[in-house]
């Protein structure tokens, strides 16, 4: 049961926001709440100590201090911030924090082009009756929830809750 929460919750929860923030250029703060909370509860049952779940804690800490800085100088939304910081939990302070929001970047520069092109075809996309959410050629920011979600769904696998999780597989 354990496995299955760590396999498919983590990914399910990031797709729902790179999908909110897509359609809606919102993303709800329940999902970065029960990402949080989730890993706090996950954590001891796959078998992190205080110490493990410490550092993961610090290294959500430490990502939200970078993205309150970014959210303060309006570079980078509320809904980022919180799900930045409730992904990096997941992480914790190692290698695959780092591949994590490097994956972040790399996603969200293409997704910036991206949105930036489409932006500058909107009329012959309306004209051509292409199906992308109005938003995403009207509002003058990048859902770069999306960028966060792809980001962890390339590092996750390497992140330590799924180690631990095939560890235990016999």
């Amino acid at each position: 049961m354990i496995d299955a929460a760590i396999l498919l919750l983590f990914p399910f929860l990031l797709a729902l926001a790179a999908f909110s923030d897509l359609l809606t250029m919102r993303i709800p703060n329940h999902v970065s709440a029960v990402l949080f909370v989730s890993f706090l509860l996950i954590g001891p049952l796959i078998g992190f100590n205080l110490a493990q779940i410490g550092l993961h804690i610090a290294a959500a800490a430490a990502v939200f201090a970078v993205c309150f800085c970014l959210f303060a100088a309006n570079v980078m939304g509320g809904g980022d911030a919180k799900l930045l910081t409730a992904s990096a939990i997941w992480f914790g302070f190692n290698a695959s924090l780092v591949a994590f929001l490097l994956y972040v970047s790399v996603f969200g520069g293409l997704l910036t082009l991206l949105v930036l092109f489409l932006r500058s075809q909107e009329n012959l996309i309306l004209a051509a009756r292409i199906p992308v959410p109005r938003l995403l050629l009207t509002a003058k920011k990048i859902p770069y929830g999306i960028a966060i979600a792809f980001g962890g769904f390339a590092a996750y696998p390497s992140s330590p809750l799924m180690q631990a999780a095939f560890a235990q597989l016999p």
